[in-house]
């Protein structure tokens, strides 16, 4: 038994589907997809992913931002959708809704375990605005505690998303101008070190590609960032040690061209067998 999943940062559904994102769904040979930064209401999701796909969102309360949602091939009738669990425990602040989405998957492999998928859409975080750092590093604290309680029900795990942290200096093309921004900051870093170590978690992908640079799923839309794939690698499949087990392939499906690209991240897909 295969089960194939993506994770893509939309940057506006309502916008992605109109630069493309149809194609990439009819295309793509993924079972289930996570979606970030959706912005879009809950009850436009269906209209805009297709009549193959069942769809459920998580909305943020401040209009326009964020928004995560989950969505399920059609004929694929072992994913809860109508169980989907949105938000963490006490973050209850308007800037964290729209960014945490859990679904579970009965039984994917054979062998009597639950499979709980998260699409999560982390705080970018600007240093230069505390706040928002403040934000980022509330809403890693309570997303490491829920991972371990998840983990600890001996149930397979996988947190998916734009988790706006690039972990080493092989995830973002230019790692040493950019050792103080958001997003590649120490600080924030040892949350993937912890995560990938005593959490018990795997970074699928970098496990699949092996060691070296990339690869990027995001680029900045100034100037030739994509052209020259000066990118981050900030979005991940983050899985417990069993479910990593199980993965065999992980493709980025990037866009040919600047001028075809829908996001301005690229799909990170994974298969497990």
């Amino acid at each position: 038994m295969t089960f194939t999943l993506a994770t893509v940062n939309v940057n506006g559904l309502r916008a992605a589907a109109r630069k493309g994102m149809g194609d990439w769904l009819a295309s793509t040979s993924a079972d289930v997809v996570t979606l970030q930064e959706v912005r879009a209401p809950g009850e436009l999701l269906a209209g805009l992913v297709g009549d193959d796909w069942t769809i459920v969102g998580e909305a943020s309360e401040l209009k326009g931002r964020a928004g995560v949602a989950i969505a399920v091939r059609s004929s694929r009738e072992d994913v809860d959708l109508d169980g989907a669990r949105g938000g963490l425990p006490g973050l209850t602040e308007p800037a964290h809704t729209g960014r945490w989405l859990e679904t579970d998957v009965v039984d994917p492999f054979g062998d009597g375990r639950t499979l709980t998928v998260i699409s999560c859409y982390m705080h970018s975080g600007n240093t230069e605005k505390p706040q928002t750092m403040t934000d980022k590093y509330a809403f890693l604290d309570i997303m490491m505690e829920r991972l371990e309680q998840l983990r600890a029900d001996g149930r397979h795990v996988v947190l998916t998303g734009d988790i706006n942290i690039a972990h080493t200096e092989w995830d973002i093309k230019n790692w040493k101008g950019n050792r103080k921004s958001a997003g590649f900051l120490p600080e924030e870093r040892a949350y993937l070190d912890r995560l990938t170590s005593d959490a018990g978690y795997v970074d699928v992908h970098r496990t699949l590609h092996g060691d070296g640079p990339g690869p990027y799923t995001w680029w900045s839309q100034r100037g030739k960032a994509f052209d020259n794939d000066s990118g981050w690698r900030i979005d991940y499949q983050l899985a417990t040690t069993d479910l990593a087990a199980r993965a065999s392939t992980a493709q980025v499906d990037s866009a040919p061209s600047y001028d075809t690209r829908w996001s301005d991240h690229a799909p990170l897909v994974i298969s497990y067998s």
